[in-house]
């Protein structure tokens, strides 16, 4: 929600004023400068927040006389990003929405019933599940925009209610209170083009996706055949990208920066920003299917930017976006649609012609039956007929299959010109037989021309006649005979081609099945070495567990030797302690000896200690 005190007067120095001013209200001279004065506080956006705030507060409290004089350096200063507490004004002041009529009805549109109201509940939970603002069943996001909803469904009724609408009713009433976001949303309906995306025809995204298209077959020639050979269509990736303005694609941080740009500049920056999504990703979705490149586009490309939207933007502004091409494009597409629904229109006509026929001819059960008869007929000849073209590509797929070696590549090229000759000199046969046959009907003319005037010549000449016409009936028998011969020949010969194609697959199956034998040959060889080493490597490891344990068995007896030798030396130092004590005794009674006999029981004691020492 806005601050109310955002359009008066921001406390700031005279000084600071005054150079807020000269940079939106510039001279003629600078009017071609930025919107901030070189000299000022204000001049680079990026040293500091509070030179942002006051440069933007300058522009919304002198809308009017910025947006006529500085149009372009707004846009400019949009593309860097509105700051977060003046998007819900500034989005009103770029689309017109402050002061709108409408505002006034919304409260009674709430009190009305929608047709729409059953569809705009069940998606309610889907529009930003993930935000606290809409979340929760029942909340106070999801009531607001569900009266959003509504409320223009029953504004607009030919419209109503489209899925999608919903999530730029979401980020408006993220910014901004419930009548404010209804007014918004009723300008961008109707002045950005959104209003034709969301008709039952959407005849405007049909549109949208081909400019789209033929952006990316002009810029992007070897992914537009990618596209293609996938049968990848632009709406199966594009469409919520016109429909929502990314919403749906990207985090909010950085739609919203997309939707600042749209505010100002409309869907040119949907394509651009598509278009640049689609460079930066040319190299990893050449290298993918269908379902990869939907998995790209669907968990990929969204956290490419999490970082920010500037490289995004700036790459977006790379693109070539051209005005006029994108104009006569829409001529053409339109032109498209008309020439099929003239022609849908011809359709119609002619079935309601054949309707009309029907009735006045007063065709009988019988003719209906006929007619159905003849579509089941129709219908399986088109089965059949896909059938035998499915086989056919398949043989084509088989013939078209490498061959792993040069002497089948060898072998077929000499069937091949075998089978060339023997074509030839088929096509050789069939002009001679041609020949005769025109031979033929030149004599058979002649003939009737002669016979004519047979009952005018004497019985001499008819003789001759018959035996003339003896001569050309056996000719013309020999004819057909020759050319049954030449047909059976031909027969033969194909038989004799398709034998030798037989046989040469034959010939290559069983030098197959021999290499295969011998492959498994070698295959059985090698695994009985392995199995051999398998073996002896087992052997070798059960010596070695036998060697381990007498080690181990070793180890214990010197432990055990080890300890029974300490134990030894333990009881003789007892004993030397009972002597060194028994020393002390006799010391006490003999002083001259003891004091030799106690160091001599103490070397001894530390002699047999090093010993257990060195034992341990």
């Amino acid at each position: 929600f806005f601050l109310p005190s955002l359009f008066a007067p921001l406390p700031i120095s005279q000084k600071t004023d005054s150079k807020s001013l000269r940079s939106v209200n510039g001279s003629r001279r600078n009017s071609g400068s930025s919107l901030v004065s070189s000299s000022s506080a204000s001049s680079n956006l990026s040293h500091l927040e509070e030179d942002s705030w006051i440069l933007w507060g300058r522009i919304v409290n002198e809308w009017e006389d910025v947006r006529k004089k500085k149009e372009k350096q707004v846009k400019e200063l949009v593309r860097k990003g509105i700051p977060h507490h003046f998007r819900a004004i500034v989005w009103q002041l770029l689309c017109s929405a402050q002061s709108m009529p409408i505002k006034d009805q919304y409260s009674e549109l709430l009190k009305m019933t929608s047709p729409c109201e059953k569809l705009i509940r069940r998606d309610i939970a889907r529009t930003y599940p993930e935000h606290n603002f809409f979340k929760e069943k029942d909340s106070l996001g999801q009531e607001v925009l569900f009266n959003v909803m509504k409320a223009y469904s029953l504004v607009d009724r030919e419209v109503g209610y489209c899925q999608g609408s919903a999530f730029i009713v979401g980020l408006l009433l993220m910014q901004m209170p419930e009548e404010e976001a209804f007014c918004v949303f009723v300008k961008l309906m109707q002045d950005y083009r959104l209003r034709e995306l969301f008709k039952p025809s959407m005849a405007e995204l049909g549109l949208c996706m081909y400019q789209f298209e033929c952006m990316i077959q002009e810029h992007l020639p070897e992914l537009f055949v990618h596209f293609q050979s996938q049968s990848f269509h632009t709406s199966m990736y594009a469409s919520s990208w016109f429909l929502t303005i990314f919403l749906t694609t990207f985090p909010l941080p950085i739609a919203t920066r997309i939707f600042d740009i749209f505010m100002s500049e409309g869907l040119e920056i949907v394509f651009r920003v598509g278009l640049a999504l689609l460079q930066m990703n040319q190299a990893e979705l050449m290298q993918l299917d269908m379902e990869g490149m939907l998995q790209h586009f669907q968990k990929v490309i969204p956290h490419q930017f999490d970082g920010g939207p500037d490289k995004l933007i700036q790459a977006a502004y790379q693109v070539k976006y051209n005005s006029k091409k994108m104009k006569k494009l829409e001529k053409e597409y339109t032109t498209i649609k008309t020439k099929e629904m003239e022609e849908q229109v011809e359709i119609k006509v002619s079935i309601s012609g054949l309707l009309e026929h029907k009735c006045n001819s007063n065709y009988n059960e019988d003719f209906v039956l006929q007619l159905e008869k003849e579509l089941v007929q129709a219908r399986l000849s088109e089965a059949e007929s896909q059938c035998a073209l499915k086989e056919m590509q398949d043989k084509v797929l088989d013939i078209e299959k490498p061959f792993p070696d040069e002497n089948n590549i060898a072998r077929l090229q000499e069937e091949l010109i075998a089978v060339k000759l023997r074509e030839a000199e088929a096509i050789m046969g069939l002009k001679e037989l041609r020949q005769q046959v025109k031979d033929l009907e030149e004599h058979w003319q002649r003939h009737l021309a002669r016979t004519t005037g047979r009952w005018k010549d004497p019985p001499k000449k008819n003789a001759v006649n018959e035996l003339q016409d003896e001569l050309m009936t056996i000719r013309l028998r020999e004819a057909e005979t020759q050319a049954e011969i030449r047909e059976i020949k031909q027969r033969m010969m194909e038989m004799e081609t398709q034998n030798q194609i037989n046989s040469n697959h034959l010939r290559r199956a069983e030098q197959e099945v021999i290499s295969l034998h011998e492959k498994v040959q070698y295959l059985s060889a090698q695994n009985k070495g392995l199995l051999t080493q398998l073996s002896e490597a087992k052997r070798k490891q059960a010596e070695i567990e036998c060697k381990n344990k007498e080690e181990v068995m070793a180890v214990r007896l010197r432990e055990a030797d080890s300890i029974a030798a300490v134990a030894e030396l333990q009881q003789h130092i007892a004993e030397l302690e009972i002597q060194k004590e028994e020393g002390k005794l006799q010391g006490q009674l003999n002083k001259s000896d003891s004091n030799q006999y106690i160091r001599e029981l103490k070397d001894q004691i530390a002699e047999l200690n090093h010993e257990v020492s060195d034992k341990f």
